[in-house]
C-alpha cells in the first residue's frame, strides 16, 4: 500500500474490512514495523528522549493537551522528542499549532538534535518522516472514518524512543497497545484513556493509566486535583484562537482547569521518564516547569532562529 502497489479501490476494500473487526497484536506491530522499516530514520539515542502523543480521535476538541505538557515536561529537564500531525479529533493538531506559532518543520538530525541541547525538546512533524503515508492519504481522506491508520500515530515515532507517554481513545485501543508494549523493549512506558472517551486524562472523571508496572484506575481526586468541566478544555474555534490558548498556558495565563489538566498530563510524563520518582514529586516538577517559565521558555528557546555559525543550515519546512 505505501509503496502504491494497489489501487484505491483495493486499499479502500482493505482498509473497510479491518473496520469489521479489531486488530490483533500481532497485526498492529506488523503494521508498525512495516512503517518505521519505511520511515526517515532519526537517531537520538543519546538523549534518551521521551515522546508524549496521542491517537487522537476522541472527538472531544480540547485544547493541545499533550503537546502544551511536552514543553512541560521540557522545562523540567526531561529531553522531549514529540511526534506529532495535524489535527484528528480536532480543527488544530500539534502540527497545526506549531506551525501557526512559527515553528519550522525540519526533518534534519543535526538540527533537531541542537533544539534538544538548546531547548530540551523537538517536533517531529510525521509527514516528514513518513513520506510512505502520502500513498494512502487520499483514500483515508475519501473514506472520511477512522482507520488502523489511527491507532498508529504515537507508535511510529521515528526516533524510536525507549520512553513513551501514549493516550488512546477507548479501552478496547489501551490493551491493545498495553499488550504491545510488553513485548517489546521499552524502557517505560504509560497508556492514558480517561473513561469518558478523552485520549489523556482530562480530570472530567475517572482515568486508566497502564505502565509497565500495571494498571490503575485514578480520579481526580486521588492525584489531589480538582474535577473539571469538558468546557473548561475546549480548544478554540480556529487554529488562532488555539495557538492563543496554548501559548496563555504556557505564559502563567491559563484557567486553573486548563493548569491542572496539563500539570497531572506532564506529571505522568516526567514519572514515565523517571520512573523512581513518586506522582507527588513529579507534580511538583511539573508545577515548577509551569509556574516558574521554564516551560514557556523551552518554547521560546525551540523557535529562535538557529544558532550562527553552523557548517550548514537545517532543511526546513513550512507545510499546509
Amino acid at each position: 500500500m505505501a509503496t502504491g502497489s494497489y489501487s484505491h479501490i483495493e486499499m479502500a476494500a482493505l482498509l473497510s474490512a479491518y473496520r469489521m473487526r479489531s486488530l490483533t497484536v500481532a497485526e498492529l506491530g506488523g503494521l508498525r514495523d512495516a512503517l518505521l522499516d519505511l520511515a526517515l530514520p532519526v537517531n537520538l539515542a543519546d538523549y534518551d528522549a521521551i515522546d508524549l502523543c496521542g491517537t487522537g480521535g476522541d472527538g472531544k476538541d480540547t485544547f493541545n493537551i499533550s503537546t502544551v505538557s511536552a514543553f512541560v515536561v521540557a522545562g523540567a529537564g526531561v529531553k522531549v522528542a514529540k511526534h506529532g500531525n495535524h489535527g484528528v479529533s480536532s480543527g488544530c493538531g500539534s502540527s497545526d499549532v506549531m506551525q501557526a506559532l512559527g515553528y519550522r518543520f525540519t526533518d534534519d538530525s543535526d538540527a533537531l538534535r541542537r533544539q534538544l541541547d538548546e531547548a530540551g525538546i523537538c517536533f517531529l512533524h510525521a509527514p516528514l518522516f513518513h513520506p510512505a503515508m502520502k500513498a494512502v492519504a487520499p483514500v483515508r481522506r475519501t473514506l472520511g472514518v477512522k482507520t488502523f491508520f489511527n491507532l498508529l500515530g504515537p507508535l511510529v515515532n521515528p526516533a524510536r524512543p525507549r520512553r513513551q507517554m501514549m493516550g488512546v481513545f477507548n479501552l478496547e485501543t489501551a490493551r491493545l497497545y498495553h499488550y504491545l508494549m510488553q513485548q517489546e523493549q521499552m524502557a517505560s512506558y504509560t497508556i492514558l484513556h480517561s473513561l469518558d472517551g478523552y485520549d489523556e486524562v482530562s480530570l472530567t472523571g475517572t482515568f486508566k493509566a497502564l505502565t509497565e508496572r500495571g494498571e490503575q484506575l485514578l480520579t481526580p481526586q486521588a492525584v489531589g486535583l480538582e474535577c473539571v468541566m469538558p468546557d473548561a478544555l475546549h480548544g478554540g474555534r480556529s487554529v488562532g484562537e488555539a495557538a492563543q490558548i496554548f501559548q496563555d498556558i504556557l505564559k502563567g495565563k491559563g484557567t486553573s482547569a486548563q493548569r491542572d489538566v496539563v500539570t497531572i498530563n506532564a506529571a505522568l510524563a516526567i514519572r514515565t521518564a523517571q520512573p523512581e520518582l513518586s506522582l507527588g514529586d513529579a507534580l511538583a516538577m511539573a508545577r515548577e516547569s509551569l509556574e516558574s517559565g521554564a516551560a514557556y521558555q523551552a518554547l521560546r528557546k525551540l523557535l529562535s532562529p538557529p544558532v550562527l555559525g553552523d557548517s550548514k543550515p537545517p532543511r526546513t519546512y513550512a507545510l499546509s
